[in-house]
C-alpha cells in the first residue's frame, strides 16, 4: 500500500512540474512569435533592412516585444543590426 501512496504522490509531483514548463515554453513561443511578426511588419513598413539571424531571434525569444523595439530602435539609429 505504501509503494502505491508513493508512486501517486511522485506521479502528481511530475504532473505539476511538466505542467509549468510547459506553460512556461507555451509562453516563450507566443512572446517569439509577437517579437517576430513585429519585426517582420516593421521591416515591411518602414523599410527595414533587418536580417533575421539567430541573434536577432534569440533577442526577439527571450524580449519579445520588447526585444523586437529594441532591435528595431538600434537599427533605426545606426548602432546595430
Amino acid at each position: 500500500m505504501a509503494v502505491e501512496i508513493i508512486t501517486l504522490i511522485v506521479a502528481i509531483i511530475v504532473a505539476v512540474i511538466l505542467w509549468k514548463v510547459l506553460k512556461t515554453i507555451k509562453s516563450m513561443v507566443i512572446n517569439t512569435v509577437l517579437g517576430l511578426v513585429i519585426l517582420v511588419v516593421a521591416n515591411l513598413v518602414l523599410g527595414l533592412n533587418i536580417a533575421y539571424t539567430w541573434i536577432v531571434v534569440l533577442v526577439c525569444a527571450i524580449g519579445g516585444v520588447v526585444g523586437a523595439l529594441l532591435i528595431i530602435a538600434l537599427n533605426y539609429l545606426g548602432i546595430a543590426f
